[in-house]
């Protein structure tokens, strides 16, 4: 009989507020017009939500990602994604000046925080987060690249570096008083000042239709004055040439390696199937983390060697060996 007299008690003072008297319904139902022109904000709504989900500690990581690695329990996985949404929303913001949707990127983002939960190993002794925002980067950086442009802008090392950082490096020197010239932007990022220039012009420049006129009321479009793409024999054989001469120092390079550096060039990098960094791992009695370290050391090892012998195809070989 108490409970049910604490339950009145509970009930009436609600009833109350949701019984108004009748000369406040009119006022009720222009504040509820007024409410309904507010602008619904999304991304607001979004980072309003995600603060609902609790950070995690390192052992609770380290428990659900070991309950995902061994039994890949959905749940545990969605409890590493939802407790580090924030920390994809903090990366995201870093590239915004380069995409006007923040909400694409957040998305994408994501992308990389769940492709991470996959791959991450729970017994290297790192967190978590320290592991998953490289790949939320990746997914992020990918995304700019691919859509700032219908044509790609940052095709090499360089010229990413440079579309990234060039209008950030341009805003600090300002700031600090400097003319941003392009050869003092160039030895500030560590790029050839024609690059500085290349970029700048790209970035300034707006997308065009091949089937534009050249001239108006004429019948020629920009896609006549454009090259065949088959090209010329003299550019086929000088493409030809210069693949041929890579590959030559890329087999002549693997034949300086021994042991596990040169089983994981040949399955790794020379294979047209590659074994997985696992069964190499498995082969050697490793973990396929440090297959991946080894891998690295060796692309890195590739590099310089093919800067070294063919400096002429500098900008051949980054984009090979990325």
């Amino acid at each position: 009989m108490a409970d049910e007299n604490k339950e009145d008690d509970r009930v009436e003072p609600i009833a109350e507020e949701l019984a108004p008297e009748s000369e406040d319904v009119g006022s009720e139902e222009e504040d509820a017009a007024a409410a309904a022109l507010v602008r619904y904000d999304p991304l607001q709504r979004y980072l309003t939500e995600i603060r609902r989900y609790p950070l995690l500690s390192r052992e609770q990581e380290h428990t659900l990602a070991v309950r995902y690695q061994e039994t890949q329990d959905v749940d545990a996985a969605y409890r590493l994604v939802t407790a580090n949404l924030r920390l994809v929303v903090m990366i995201a913001r870093k590239y915004q000046f380069a995409f006007r949707n923040f909400l694409d990127l957040i998305q994408e983002g994501n992308m990389g925080l769940m492709e991470a939960v996959k791959n991450f190993d729970p017994y290297r002794g790192i967190r978590f987060p320290s592991y998953a925002v490289w790949w939320i980067r990746a997914y992020v950086i990918r995304y700019v690249m691919n859509n700032w442009r219908m044509v790609k802008l940052g095709t090499t090392q360089a010229q990413r570096k440079l579309f990234f950082n060039l209008q950030k490096e341009k805003e600090r020197l300002e700031r600090e008083g400097f003319v941003a010239g392009p050869k003092l932007l160039a030895q500030r990022l560590d790029v050839k000042e024609s690059e500085v220039i290349e970029m700048q012009q790209r970035l300034a420049a707006r997308d065009l239709s091949v089937d534009t006129p050249i001239e108006e009321g004429e019948p020629g479009t920009i896609l006549d004055t454009l090259a065949g793409k088959d090209g010329t024999t003299e550019d086929k054989f000088g493409d030809a040439e210069s693949r041929e001469k890579i590959s030559r120092k890329i087999r002549e390079f693997g034949a300086t390696l021994s042991g596990k550096d040169k089983v994981i060039f040949d399955s790794r990098l020379m294979a047209d199937e590659p074994l997985t960094l696992q069964d190499i791992g498995n082969q050697y009695g490793i973990s396929r983390e440090r297959v991946r370290q080894i891998e690295e050391r060796i692309k890195k090892k590739l590099k310089a060697y093919l800067l070294e012998e063919v400096k002429d195809l500098e900008d051949a070989v980054v984009d090979i060996i990325q």
